[in-house]
């Protein structure tokens, strides 16, 4: 039983159908990550111990050992505080702020291959470097000149996808750092950059 506030009424906790509303939310959710691919699983913000909950779970083949493996992989997942439950969920959450953030993060790394491989390289380049100060300017030049090579000559885009990648990683925000979306960047928000 809850109780009831002597005073004004009111019942103090969670009602057990909000409870239980919960609960099987939190195992839905643990259902959701036993099924994920190892690949997007590493990308998740997950506790120290739950990837190690999840990978006994997919080992587990027998119906009943698998599902009392994911209730308790739900029970340790009910441990967990809500920021980062809610944080989880957004990241699995096709139309999250993270996967807006991701799409924004590639659109924007498209377009800077894009103007590095232009008639306007040497001022890209600049651009780039100025934005990112620790980045390696010989290989970036290097990957340029090999994809531009790879272009004229009808060869697989190796060096196109490399440039791509090495692009992708300047754009990853460090330890504590925010995702900026500067240069004409796309704000996964829809909101113009300068404001």
């Amino acid at each position: 039983m809850r109780g009831k506030n002597e005073d004004t009424g009111e019942f103090l906790g969670e009602s057990r159908s909000a409870q239980r509303r919960e609960a099987l939310d939190v195992l839905a959710l643990a259902q959701q990550l036993v099924a994920l691919d190892p690949g997007r699983l590493d990308k998740l913000p997950l506790g120290e111990d739950l990837p190690e909950f999840i990978e006994r779970a997919r080992r587990i083949t027998s119906h009943i050992a698998r599902k009392r493996e994911i209730a308790f992989l739900a029970k340790q997942l009910r441990r967990e505080d809500d920021d980062a439950l809610d944080a989880l969920r957004d990241a699995l959450e096709v139309g999250g702020e993270a996967a807006r953030i991701d799409a924004a993060r590639l659109h924007r790394a498209e377009d800077w291959r894009e103007r590095l491989l232009g008639d306007d390289g040497d001022a890209a380049l600049a651009a780039l470097l100025d934005e990112f100060p620790g980045a390696d300017r010989q290989r970036l030049r290097q990957l340029v000149r090999n994809a531009l090579a790879e272009r004229k000559a009808n060869k697989p885009p190796r060096a196109f996808r490399e440039l791509f990648r090495e692009v992708r990683t300047l754009l990853q925000p460090g330890d504590g750092e925010t995702e900026q979306f500067n240069d004409g960047g796309a704000n996964p928000d829809g909101d113009d950059a300068t404001s």
